[in-house]
């Protein structure tokens, strides 16, 4: 008989939450698993493998549209890989414009920290003062970075742009 887990177990293997499963599952990328006759799920190895693949995934900072389109191809193994590695030159795509956008974080917030020394009082700190001014860089801006440091993504399973 095939190994089966309870969801504790299926996150424990997985270094996971147990509500990191549920909400997997919740989004579709796990099969719905079996039911114990105490209404316990019980996972299967292919549960395990799968969720190994959308952590991997994850570890990559991939959408779950993303994951989702891998998953899908995965279950298609006589099909060619060309449109994986499409998807995966259109996220290198996103990560470049990611690092470019940190960057211009950096330089910005190197800029702030010229404006003040420690020897200052709080009333009298250029910093203070700066990030308390009307439109320093665009609330839009400011908001999108945020958005994309958090490693935030749209409901959509889009990145913000």
């Amino acid at each position: 008989m095939a190994a089966r887990y309870r969801i504790s177990e299926l996150a424990k293997r997985a270094k996971c939450q147990v509500v990191t499963v549920r909400y997997y599952e919740k989004e579709g990328l796990l099969p719905v698993p079996g039911r114990s006759e105490g209404n316990f799920r019980l996972y299967e190895q292919q549960h395990l493998d799968r969720l190994l693949f959308i952590r991997r995934c994850r570890s990559l900072d991939m959408t779950l549209e993303e994951i989702r389109r891998l998953l899908q191809i995965r279950e298609q193994p006589a099909d060619e890989c060309r449109s994986v590695n499409e998807l995966l030159e259109e996220h290198i795509g996103h990560v470049v414009e990611r690092i470019e956008e940190l960057q211009n974080l950096e330089a910005e917030l190197r800029s702030l920290l010229c404006l003040c020394d420690d020897k200052r009082k709080a009333a009298d700190c250029g910093i203070l003062k700066e990030l308390g001014k009307a439109g320093l860089g665009g609330d839009e801006k400011a908001q999108a970075r945020k958005t994309h440091l958090r490693g935030v993504h749209r409901p959509d399973g889009k990145r913000p742009r």
